[in-house]
């Protein structure tokens, strides 16, 4: 793993999709501070001051875009609900792959590709997690439920400690997800859920799917069990 320390940065994936030509395979792009960064369905990531982290990972794992990798955003999910765990606190997950602290959002994930025609030239997996703010601060933050490492434990979090628990927990299992995909956390991922036989409103760019979620696959996509009782495989969304 090679990391590359930056003091300010607009967004440590931008930062990665510009730089992915040079960036080794399995860099790690570190940011004391980022003020563009951003979350699923391009909404902003609120950056919360220093000592938090800012992260994204440039993998290249093979030379066309296989159906795997969004199932990074999930494996990514579970390695941090893991490193979390180690703190004393009970995590949750929320499809696809939001991490919630006692019902509250602690951290954004966000992956994006770089194509060069049908090729691929690397993915940027980008994490920010909330470790290190004031409680007025996050509850300034509109429209979401926000929390932060220190605000649950109740004292201030070493963030190189946590960087590398994290980038540790992610790469120790890494090349066996590529190889076994989804079903390789399936039990660790459906074991955190607080989605499971709940009825759901599921945004799908303009349109809302309705249903009851009875599953997750082993493709890692949600099924939902609709008023007509008919099963809809949801690939992407956005539980509101």
């Amino acid at each position: 793993m090679k990391v590359i320390e930056l003091e300010n940065i607009d967004s440590t994936n931008s930062y990665a999709k510009l730089n992915i030509d040079t960036l080794e395979d399995k860099t790690v792009v570190f940011a004391h501070r980022q003020n563009n960064g951003r979350g699923r369905l391009n909404r902003s990531w609120v950056d919360l001051g220093e000592g938090n982290l800012f992260i994204t990972f440039v993998l290249k794992p093979a030379d066309i875009y296989r159906k795997i990798l969004p199932n990074l955003t999930q494996y990514l999910s579970v390695c941090l609900c893991k490193v979390l765990e180690t703190y004393g606190l009970k995590t949750q997950i929320k499809w696809p792959n939001d991490v919630l602290v006692n019902g509250k959002k602690i951290a954004g994930i966000l992956s994006e590709s770089v194509m060069q025609g049908a090729g691929l030239k690397g993915l940027a997996l980008g994490i920010g997690v909330n470790l290190n703010a004031k409680k007025e601060d996050v509850e300034k933050i509109p429209n979401r439920i926000v929390t932060a490492l220190n605000l649950e434990i109740s004292q201030s979090v070493d963030l190189d400690k946590f960087f590398n628990e994290l980038t540790k927990e992610f790469f120790k299992g890494y090349d066996s997800f590529l190889t076994n995909g989804f079903v390789q956390i399936k039990d660790d991922y459906i074991q955190r859920n607080c989605f499971i036989n709940k009825e759901l409103n599921v945004q799908i760019f303009n349109k809302v799917e309705k249903g009851l979620a009875k599953s997750v696959n082993d493709s890692g996509e949600l099924v939902l069990l609709n008023s007509e009782n008919k099963e809809v495989v949801l690939t992407i969304g956005d539980i509101l």
